[in-house]
């Protein structure tokens, strides 16, 4: 939520381009504390509701449209998923959700779970909560945007779009995306989960490894079966 930019990442999006075919809109959005709660998330929805807007110049099927990010990106992918389903905005194929960045309590004295063997890593408890205050600024979380805020809020994951999720077992956010893809599922969504073994958060992207190689396969055939595309 504090770091980083689409042109500092254009891998990923060229990757997913052109191993599926499809056109990939990467979204600079603003970033906290600099921008707090809503200016990211809102930056994303507006960047949706362009591209859908625009699917028949853009050559674009409207049908076909999904919403991707990798750790507060994917955060802010499920936050839009949440928002285009409160808002009757414009419709989502799938949420593909990439060691997603989801629960604003984890890390911290609130946090859920406390695993004793996650979060050790890369990204740290102690740097979870720093992103998530730079980006609660003053919002209390106590109204019914909490769930676009902190995506584990919502109370209600009934019509958001298939979703695939990937996570590390050694990743901080492990427990919330677990918990995550088990509401989804009871809440009617189809879910598609893998934790990869030994791995730290953001594993695919600190060089080749067989368990990063296994990521990207099951993350672009994933993608593909539901958006309806060939994997090449």
């Amino acid at each position: 939520m504090v770091i980083g930019s689409a042109r500092q990442s254009p891998e990923g999006p060229s990757t997913l381009a052109a191993r599926l075919g499809i056109a990939v809109a990467s979204v600079e959005y603003r970033l906290a504390p600099e921008a707090p709660f809503p200016g990211p998330q809102e930056d994303c929805y507006a960047a949706l509701v362009w591209l859908a807007g625009r699917a028949a110049e853009l050559g674009i099927d409207p049908k076909r449209i999904a919403v991707i990010g990798p750790s507060a990106g994917g955060g802010l992918a499920a936050a839009v998923a949440q928002m285009a389903r409160d808002r009757n905005g414009p419709a989502l194929a799938a949420q593909i959700l990439v060691y997603p960045m989801i629960d604003h309590r984890v890390g911290g004295e609130a946090d859920p779970w406390r695993n004793r063997h996650t979060g050790e890593f890369i990204w740290t408890r102690e740097s979870n909560q720093f992103g998530w205050e730079s980006l609660r600024g003053g919002y209390e979380v106590d109204d019914d945007r909490r769930g676009w805020f902190s995506p584990s809020l919502a109370v209600d994951l009934a019509g958001l779009p298939p979703t695939w999720i990937g996570v590390g077992s050694l990743d901080l956010y492990l427990d919330e995306n677990l918990d995550y893809a088990r509401r989804l599922i009871d809440a009617g969504v189809p879910v598609e989960l893998h934790v990869y073994p030994g791995a730290v958060h953001g594993f695919d992207l600190l060089g080749a490894s067989r368990v990063g190689n296994d990521f990207l396969r099951d993350m672009l055939s994933g993608t593909a079966r539901m958006l309806g595309c060939k994997d090449e």
